[in-house]
């Protein structure tokens, strides 16, 4: 088939390559020149693992082209895909209009039978208005499908090629059966294909991404319980999750979620909820919750140091929202930091991959450090942000030599608390007593 994909952000970039790569030909239309310039270069302005490669194999094969040329793109595709970024507006609901500026530049361009779908999330009823409009600015009815997006930063190819499941909201089944076709090569492990109206997969984007932001707020909220009341979250959370009905995903208590996703759609369906009468009492508490925990190092770190961090050096470890991603949208780590900063503290940060981004950010402000050790020199703490592998086991007896004062606050828990008290160091945790 001839895709056109509008938007080479995350969820554009990572939807036209995968279908390039399963033999289809695919056009990504940017308006950012510099962007598509550096693409038609192999130049990938994110870091997502394998996404270079497949980007490079299928450029050299024809099958992947970049424009900035909307009509030349647009004009001989059969399926039109929208990923345009669809940010948090003041009000906590999402911002449409570059959605509205796609849907008016590809109107005049779109041939009679092609389909044009929706990858960016969006509120529910925005098919139904793309719709409308495409009726209004072509004269006819054009087909407009849902297809939400379940991609994690990190792990994005793989969950693309190997999708749990694939949710299409249509209104006439041949269209839903052109999608089934195209989405096959992905599905041959019998995974669904589920199709339903286009509000109802509006809505199972939003839903999905709130009940699993749902299960961190709870189990970050029962990890704070637990350190009150002399309980370790690690044990309860073994001893819950080995229950069926309640399972382990997204029970890792930690410094709160981030990134582009979980904060945005949180807040969007809460904005919904609002909007059509109902009390969204549940999804408010789940954000407060969530920002409200990302400064849970800032109480222990302030007590440590008895009030008193002006001058201290601290080390941090991780920057990015999560790992295998050079995201820092809403990163719990730039919470923290902007706190020592306002505290008089010196920060001293590593990040495998996020360096760059958040000195884009930040500026000369703290001291960014290509090792991981570089960070620890002469610290008074160290504080661990991130769960890359790279911070999983390192070499414990440098890490006392280097740093200061062998204090450590682990934001993800990846160490035995009994096992760092014997190692000499002082230990915070998550929902763990301290050692």
């Amino acid at each position: 088939m001839k895709i056109a994909v509008i938007g080479t952000g995350y969820v554009g970039l990572v939807t036209g390559t995968c279908f390039a790569d399963s033999g289809n030909n695919v056009t990504c239309i940017d308006i950012d020149e510099k962007k598509v310039e550096g693409l038609k270069k192999g130049v990938i302005p994110i870091y997502e693992p394998g996404l270079a490669e497949l980007v490079e194999r299928n450029a050299e094969s024809g099958r992947l082209e970049f424009t900035t040329d909307t009509p030349a793109g647009v004009a001989p595709a059969d399926i039109i895909y929208l990923a345009v970024g669809t940010p948090q507006g003041d009000d906590g609901a999402a911002n449409l209009s570059a959605m509205w500026s796609v849907v008016k530049a590809i109107a005049p361009h779109l041939r009679e039978d092609a389909i044009v779908v929706t990858k960016s999330t969006v509120p529910v009823g925005t098919n139904a208005k793309i719709f409308g409009m495409l009726r209004e600015l072509t004269g006819r009815e054009c087909d407009v499908a849902s297809n939400p997006e379940f991609l994690k930063e990190g792990a994005a190819i793989e969950d693309f090629m190997k999708p749990d499941r694939v949710v299409v909201g249509v209104r006439r089944p041949e269209v839903a059966d052109t999608l089934h076709q195209l989405y096959e090569p992905f599905l041959r492990t019998e995974k669904p294909f589920i199709s339903m109206s286009p509000e109802s997969a509006e809505m199972t984007k939003y839903v999905a991404n709130a009940l699993l932001a749902t299960k961190i707020s709870f189990i970050n909220e029962m990890a704070n319980l637990c350190e009150r009341m002399g309980g370790d979250i690690n044990d309860v959370r073994r001893g819950i999750g080995h229950d069926s009905r309640i399972g382990f995903a997204f029970l890792f208590p930690g410094v709160g979620y981030g990134g582009s996703c979980f904060p945005k759609d949180v807040r969007a369906l809460t904005a919904m909820s609002a909007d059509h009468g109902c009390q969204p009492t549940m999804l408010e508490a789940v954000d407060a919750v969530n920002e409200r925990q990302k400064s849970v190092f800032t109480h222990k770190l302030k007590e440590h140091f008895s009030g008193n961090l002006k001058g201290k050096k601290i080390a941090v470890w991780g920057l990015a929202f999560k790992p295998r991603t050079d995201d820092i949208r809403e990163a719990p780590a730039l919470v923290l930091i902007d706190w020592l900063l306002e505290q008089g503290a010196v920060v001293q940060a590593h990040d495998p991959e996020a360096l760059d981004n958040v000195k884009a950010e930040l500026g000369d402000k703290i001291t960014y450090c290509d090792r991981r050790m570089e960070a620890l020199e002469g610290a008074d703490a160290l504080v661990i942000m991130t769960d890359w592998k790279d911070y999983h086991s390192p070499d414990f007896a440098e890490m006392y030599q280097l740093l200061k004062s062998p204090v450590v606050f682990d934001g993800r828990n990846l160490y035995e608390p009994e096992r760092m008290k014997r190692r000499g160091y002082t230990y915070y945790s998550i929902g763990r007593p301290k050692v």
